[in-house]
């Protein structure tokens, strides 16, 4: 299991959103393209921007906390057929639990909460399979370079 933290929201050469995330030594990097609203409220978070109402995850992070219910951890865990998956492990009081989730929604959620992110599984073996010849790392580092990391507006 890989610690990592959300380096930014950006925006691939088609508008499409990406949330990438980047271990915490700072040697490995995992994009993972996202919807527009969870890129807003990601994006929104990291740069401590308060929106007029609460967003979906705010209202998440509200009714957890009401509940005296805290995230322990967000586990991207899965990559089947190009999607990642993710689980929220919640500490109740009565033990942990997990709750299946996107990523895009637990990454939201983890920003809010200050919750450690983890990669693992498929996921991992996923990060593994980027370029790893120096050719490809290079192309690789100019893609993630070339995302514009902005929010959308």
């Amino acid at each position: 299991m890989i610690r990592m933290r959300i380096e930014g929201v950006a925006f691939d050469h088609q508008d499409n959103p990406v949330v990438v995330l980047k271990d915490i030594e700072g040697t490995r990097r995992l994009p993972i393209w996202i919807g527009f609203m969870e890129a807003q409220s990601i994006a929104m978070e990291l740069e401590g921007r308060t929106p007029p109402r609460p967003l979906s995850h705010d209202l998440l992070r509200n009714i957890l906390d009401l509940l005296n219910v805290s995230v322990q951890r967000v586990v991207i865990n899965d990559l089947q057929d190009s999607t990642f998956f993710a689980v929220i492990s919640l500490q109740t009081k009565r033990g942990i639990k997990e709750i299946d989730s996107r990523p895009s929604d637990a990454l939201a959620l983890a920003a809010r909460t200050k919750a450690p992110i983890f990669v693992t599984g498929r996921a991992m073996d996923a990060m593994d399979a980027l370029p790893q010849e120096d050719e490809e790392i290079e192309k690789f580092k100019k893609l993630v370079q070339d995302l514009e990391m902005k929010d959308e507006e």
